[in-house]
């Protein structure tokens, strides 16, 4: 079924406590809100509203939805609230607060902590190409200590890209939008039509779903970092399974980077999920020290000797 357009609700919308003032952006799956609550405070509000499968006109505040959608849209919908639900109890720095969750206008909504400051892609894009390492090992490293706490609430974000790596005005990243993170790991429940951004996408997001674990959010963190570099995301994963055009990152950027960094994105971006880092922890361990284990007991000793050998052939 084809994307609509739904409509926002309007400026002024009131919504419980809050009242709606602007849209801050509007996607496929959710659409996300400037509001103020009772104590004039700011504070994002995220709809679920997924064009797929309702759509709401100008001037209405419930969607209408098909009976043959109604199912799927009552899935996700609950998926949404029960993501709100795990994230309100975490608060960590570096993931976006969830302060409220709730239901209204037959739909599900968040309420997350507004935060000042720009996107990582923003930053990639002011900077053209010159994002320093030292900047990208701060915002990783404590951007991982976020995810280590989402993953172990048992939710994959699959959506990790410069967009929704929100750099703050002091510096310090939080991570935000977690508009595809609806595997709840049921089984026999209706399946939602997957979201994901091609390139910072692992190629098991395309094609086969039960093999998504922490070390897919690994992918799309190093696909997150080859940007920072590129100003702009790798070969997307489908078109890699197909005929695998990716160059690597220590062939592209030699002598511009450390060494030890650039085979951590080779790493991350490996099309083998049991060849990346098999945990946000075995990732850090690389980010803050200073190189790469020479054998990852998850990849076995063929890998290991085979970086062995590249590091040798550069002497």
């Amino acid at each position: 079924m084809p994307s609509q357009a739904n409509q926002p609700l309007p400026d002024g919308h009131q919504l419980l406590n809050y009242r709606i003032s602007s849209v801050l952006s509007c996607g496929g799956f959710s659409i996300v809100y400037l509001a103020y609550d009772e104590n004039d405070q700011p504070v994002a509000i995220k709809e679920y509203l997924p064009a797929q499968l309702a759509l709401r006109k100008e001037g209405a505040a419930l969607p209408s939805i098909a009976e043959e959608n109604l199912a799927t849209f009552r899935y996700g919908m609950r998926c949404f609230f029960e993501e709100g639900r795990a994230l309100a109890t975490l608060a960590h720095p570096n993931v976006v607060r969830v302060l409220n969750f709730f239901r209204a206008n037959e739909t599900v909504y968040l309420v997350m902590r507004y935060e000042r400051g720009r996107t990582l892609h923003e930053h990639i894009h002011v900077r053209r190409g010159t994002v320093r390492e030292n900047f990208i090992r701060h915002v990783f490293t404590l951007l991982l200590n976020g995810l280590r706490e989402v993953h172990a609430q048992k939710l994959l974000h699959q959506d990790i890209k410069p967009a929704n790596i929100y750099i703050r005005n002091d510096g310090t990243p939080v991570l935000i939008d977690f508009g595809a993170a609806r595997q709840t790991f049921s089984v026999g429940a209706p399946k939602l039509n997957p979201m994901f951004t091609p390139g910072f996408a692992p190629p098991e997001q395309y094609r086969d779903r039960e093999q998504l674990g922490p070390w897919s959010d690994v992918y799309s963190i190093g696909a997150s970092i080859f940007a920072c570099l590129a100003g702009a995301a790798p070969q997307s994963g489908d078109q890699r399974l197909e005929k695998d055009r990716y160059v690597s990152a220590t062939r592209l950027w030699q002598g511009k980077y450390s060494v030890e960094m650039l085979e951590t994105i080779d790493w991350c971006l490996d099309l083998d999920p049991l060849k990346r880092p098999q945990s946000v922890f075995a990732l850090q361990k690389v980010l803050v020290g200073d190189k790469l284990p020479d054998i990852d007991r998850r990849t076995g000793l063929v890998h290991g000797l085979r970086k062995r050998l590249l590091r040798l052939a550069r002497r």
